[in-house]
């Protein structure tokens, strides 16, 4: 698509006839009277360039003189507590135990489904994130008030994978190479996830059949019927309730560090963008409106 349009901005010259201005007028076209994304322009600049160095094998050399659009920050959407609370009341389990862990713990969506049994620690109050994003590790919060709840899912858990063992089945994916260090290790309650899938399914890279854990589309899709019959207007998504946990926290007076650590953010950075949500709006600046209407108010009690 790319090539196609960087062919026809030049008047359908061959690719072969042009080379590092063609690319930089294409590119400042994209920028600056396209008015794309800086994502864009940089996807458009790739695709020529292994058109370039792949297919006609004329390699670009560096090209100067692009300009660059600007990438706008953001900031996240984030719920209300009122909000939170009715998004819970249209959940049923498993995905009212998922909402829960997002936002009660500030774990992405796919970090809550690829948890297992063994990553919640109930004595000490912690939910270990295995291979988050980066690949990095990382231990959260376990909400007191989850922990009944939890227990009684990993009761359902032991049971559906009690059913599975009795019918020939009961294997999980295991990452790595564990399972040939410890071949029936993918048996073994512990490391069954903690929102299954009420199906069973094939695996297709060790060809056996299996429970995997919900699927996140399934997961959204539940999220966005629980939004729209909750009547809530924001835009949001699963990732909002992470915006929400991180938001929250600082509203109650959590040091950044710590929720830096929470999130799993490599960069505080990333994790300041929240005090920039707690900046905005009414909790922040009183407006001079509500001063002379107070003042209307008080020469005129009886409106």
């Amino acid at each position: 698509m790319w090539v196609r349009q960087y062919v026809h901005f030049h008047n359908l010259t061959h690719p072969r006839d042009m080379a590092e201005n063609e690319v930089r007028e294409f590119l400042n076209h994209l920028a600056l009277e396209r008015n794309v994304s800086p994502n864009t322009q940089h996807q458009a600049l790739n695709a020529i360039n292994f058109l370039y160095s792949c297919v006609l094998d004329l390699p670009l050399e560096q090209i100067s003189g692009i300009s660059r659009p600007r990438k706008k920050q953001k900031l996240p959407i984030v719920l209300t507590h009122e909000e939170i609370g009715l998004l819970l009341r249209e959940m049923q389990p498993p995905f009212w135990h998922l909402t829960a862990l997002m936002y009660g713990s500030g774990l992405r969506l796919m970090e809550a489904l690829r948890l297992r049994v063994k990553d919640i620690d109930f004595h000490y109050r912690a939910i270990v994130v295995r291979n988050g994003k980066g690949g990095r590790d990382r231990v959260v919060t376990l909400p007191d008030e989850l922990i009944k709840t939890l227990e009684l899912q990993l009761e359902q858990v032991r049971f559906l994978h009690n059913k599975d063992l009795a019918d020939g089945f009961g294997r999980v994916e295991i990452p790595y190479a564990l399972k040939r260090k410890w071949p029936n290790v993918d048996k073994d309650f512990e490391w069954q996830y903690l929102t299954p899938s009420q199906t069973r399914s094939h695996n297709p890279r060790s060809g056996e059949i299996g429970r995997h854990h919900v699927h996140e589309q399934t997961m959204q899709r539940r999220f966005k019927n629980a939004v729209k019959a909750s009547s809530i207007s924001k835009p949001a998504t699963c990732h909002t309730l992470r915006h929400s946990f991180a938001t929250h926290l600082l509203e109650r007076g959590a040091d950044i560090r710590t929720v830096q650590e929470q999130l799993g953010h490599k960069d505080v950075r990333t994790t300041q963008i929240y005090t920039h949500v707690l900046q905005r709006g009414g909790l922040a600046v009183r407006s001079p409106l509500s001063q002379i209407l107070g003042l209307q108010e008080h020469k005129n009690p009886e409106s």
